[in-house]
């Protein structure tokens, strides 16, 4: 099997500068966030956004994660322009006031499911009770910005060549936590 590297997409490319920078401004003075770990946090929020749009997994977004995307939510033209553009509908952020929908399980699936879309993501973001959801899913030990032979004709990291049959993104569900 020859590895290849491909080339990883950043949420920042998906939006202009301007909005990028206004949801990183929001990010650190409603979040309390340095710049530079708003600007990280607002590239990942933006990329969940973008993968939620397709994703065949519930998403889930890391406690660090869920700022950018309330940060995001709350340009409200925006990310619904935006929403429209990557799913052809509304993505309605879903809380679960009851909690139990941030496991570490389904954060894991978000992150995962965020690298298959070839999303670079930060794994120092995605942690559930300080436990990493990113560094070890179903492509553990095997950088995800390589492809080879092998692992499935649709080119999917996980080896199974289809996407897992549950929570399928339009089903009119929204990403939750």
């Amino acid at each position: 099997m020859t590895a290849t590297a491909i080339d990883l997409r950043s949420g920042r490319s998906l939006v202009s500068d301007e909005l990028f920078n206004s949801i990183v401004h929001f990010t650190v003075v409603h979040f309390g966030q340095d710049p530079e770990r708003a600007e990280r946090i607002t590239d990942q929020a933006i990329a969940f956004v973008a993968t939620a749009a397709t994703a065949t997994v519930p998403m889930v977004p890391s406690y660090d994660v869920d700022h950018g995307l309330h940060a995001f939510i709350l340009h409200t033209e925006e990310h619904q322009e935006f929403c429209q553009k990557r799913a052809g509908r509304m993505l309605h952020h879903n809380p679960r006031p009851a909690g139990g929908g941030r496991t570490l399980e389904a954060v894991q699936a978000s992150a995962h499911a965020m690298k298959s879309a070839r999303f670079l993501v930060f794994d120092d973001l995605w942690t559930v009770n300080g436990e990493s959801a990113a560094q070890c899913d179903s492509d553990c030990g095997r950088p995800y910005g390589l492809t080879g032979g092998g692992n499935g004709s649709d080119g999917d990291s996980d080896g199974q060549g289809g996407n897992p049959p549950t929570g399928d993104s339009d089903d009119g569900r929204p990403y939750n936590h």
